[in-house]
């Protein structure tokens, strides 16, 4: 994966924390872009280098009006380890020291926006203090997810002790650029049944998977299917954004894919695949044969027993439709969600300035209680109640009852008859596997797809990824796990297509996942699963804390909220191979005692 994460041998380490003053998120829509024109920009700073006679000569067909050159700070100004966000004029850049030269690249994460310079400075990378997604500083590659592009990068150069920058003023602009990619060599007319690569899925790991085939090189036929109706787009947000349409949410458009010849047929649902024959059969009849076959259909939502499935604004949150449906028919009206998932609680939350009312169902004492912790969850409950959210926990819906088809109310085992004119049921997920019974494709009994460390299946030419799989997680003495997060899915897709080109990758990540609600950020990294015990640092009542879970002596996880770049912090350290011992976050809980940990990311016995 680049190199972002290493694997040494473990060692131990020491912790200390630091309460840092909260950052305003600007949670905005994942913009979507076109390659930069100045991707072979390349950052040139040693000390006591780059005169004029050394720097890197521009191409031709760059004219220098297009280009910014501005003196930025002082040679001395920043010391090594040390990152400065700096004004060029026709933007900002960001401005980083290490081993004693200077590079410059975007300032702001592709991703969301977030701003680098708040976030982790390691190794030659820089890592997101929102959702942790890793970039080289030299190159400005994406090495971890999540997100989809990289950075441009900036020449630097030292002159009279002076740190001058020249950039590219179009990727000042853009913030952003895409990989280069291949294209398709193949004559092929587009309604042909066979495809050197077929995906099935436009999630983040089917659309991962054919752009990493595209940047390796890969120059036969991709074609990816999809049973939505729109091109990739980012489904997290569904749940917090209620309002936004498929157009906003978008990765990628119709366009970007067809000029990197990535076939994407919508409506196209697999019912059936052959793995003798090595063909897929879709809804409509289409059938079309593979040579390399990847698998990244999701999950779907846990099916749930209970009388009047026939009423009508009952919705399981799926499609940028349904979320504007469920958007306004809870206009001034009940709204009742059922389940405490991510998803349900992220509707509740959206919803509490447009519902009359909003209640929640759910069948633990405290939500997030297995995930978070009952110390967690009883906070962020709290934060719901503040809210007017009205919960009805230890229950299950028994009834939905209908006047003229339409929902009016939600009865609920224990007796107790709830107002509703709209209803999500967010009640977990199972995965989206039905078709495949058939197979002969190895399968748990929980319904989840089994590979290997290269995201093979037990059928040859058939990998497979994202929320459907269970997986070799080295960090458990290679146990197999499903982390059905959306940075997870990227990762496997990027794994898959190196497997297919013969160039197998380790999985090196450490697990990232986000939640927004009411304006704040529940950050978490590692796996958790599992945990013993739960040590919390900082303020619960105030919503400012992290929280580390330990396994034993190990801490496998941390989350946060108002911490940053804690989260992303630790996963360098987690990352890294180095163990952040119990007893040492057991200490520092007692004294009370606040700390920079930044020292962890490079420091560990040999």
């Amino acid at each position: 994966m680049g190199g972002c994460f290493s694997k040494p041998k473990p060692v131990e380490v020491k912790v200390e924390l630091s309460l840092l003053e909260k950052e305003k998120e600007v949670d905005g829509l994942s913009p979507n872009g076109k390659a930069s024109p100045f991707a072979d920009c390349r950052p040139n700073g040693a000390l006591g280098h780059g005169s004029d006679d050394d720097s890197t000569p521009l191409p031709l067909y760059n004219k220098p009006r297009d280009y910014v050159e501005a003196s930025v700070c002082h040679v001395k100004d920043l010391e090594n380890g040390q990152m400065r966000e700096v004004d060029l004029g026709s933007g900002r850049a960001l401005l980083i020291k290490e081993h004693g030269e200077f590079s410059a690249m975007a300032h702001k994460c592709p991703h969301y926006g977030a701003p680098l310079v708040k976030g982790v400075l390691s190794k030659g990378h820089v890592r997101c203090p929102w959702h942790g997604a890793c970039f080289n500083i030299a190159t400005g590659d994406l090495e971890d997810f999540p997100g989809l592009d990289s950075l441009p990068t900036f020449q630097v150069r030292v002159e009279k002790d002076k740190v001058i920058i020249r950039a590219n003023k179009q990727a000042l602009q853009s913030q952003k650029r895409s990989k280069p990619m291949a294209r398709c060599s193949a004559v092929i007319n587009s309604s042909t049944g066979f495809s050197h690569v077929l995906i099935i899925g436009s999630g983040p790991a089917g659309l991962v998977c054919a752009e990493t085939l595209r940047q390796e090189g890969f120059t036969d036929r991709i074609v990816m299917c999809t049973k939505d109706r729109h091109p990739p787009y980012d489904r997290p947000k569904l749940s917090k954004s209620l309002e936004s349409t498929a157009e906003q949410l978008r990765l990628r458009s119709m366009e970007f894919l067809q000029d990197h010849d990535i076939e994407l047929l919508v409506d196209k649902e697999a019912v059936a695949i052959d793995v003798k024959t090595r063909s897929v059969t879709f809804e409509d009849g289409l059938r079309m044969e593979y040579k390399k076959l990847f698998i990244a259909t999701g999950s779907k939502p846990k099916p749930m027993v209970y009388n009047g499935k026939e009423v009508r604004n009952v919705f399981h949150l799926r499609t940028p439709e349904d979320a504007n449906s469920i958007a306004r028919l809870a206009s001034n009206k009940n709204a009742v969600i059922v389940g405490t998932s991510y998803v349900g609680m992220e509707v509740a939350a959206a919803l509490t300035d447009k519902a009359h009312s909003v209640s929640i169902i759910g069948i633990e004492s405290v939500p997030f209680k297995k995930a978070l912790g009952e110390k967690v969850g009883k906070a962020i409950m709290k934060l719901f109640e503040v809210n007017r959210v009205k919960f009805y926990m230890l229950n299950e819906v028994s009834e939905m009852i209908g006047q003229h088809g339409q929902l009016k109310e939600v009865v609920l085992k224990s007796g107790k008859v709830l107002r509703a004119d709209v209803c999500v049921i967010g009640a977990g997920s199972v995965p989206a596997t039905g078709f495949l019974k058939q197979s002969g494709i190895h399968m748990d009994s929980r319904g989840f797809i089994t590979v290997n460390k290269m995201m093979q299946t037990s059928a040859d030419g058939v990998f497979a990824g994202g929320d459907v799989v269970v997986f070799p997680f080295p960090p458990r003495h290679n146990k197999k796990v499903n982390i059905p997060h959306w940075q997870m899915a990227h990762v496997h897709g990027r794994v898959a297509a190196l497997s297919m080109m013969g160039r197998p990758a380790d999985l090196k990540t450490v697990p990232y996942f986000w939640s927004a609600m009411f304006g704040k950020t529940i950050r978490y990294a590692g796996y958790g699963d599992g945990f013993d015990d739960v040590i919390i640092q900082g303020d619960l009542d105030e919503l400012r804390f992290v929280a580390f879970y330990t396994r034993g002596e190990e801490v496998v996880a941390v989350a946060s909220m108002n911490y940053d770049p804690i989260v992303s912090r630790v996963a360098e350290v987690l990352g890294s191979g180095k163990t952040i011992r119990k007893r040492d976050v057991e200490m520092l809980a007692r004294l009370g005692k606040t700390g920079d940990i930044s020292w962890l990311i490079d420091k560990g016995s040999q």
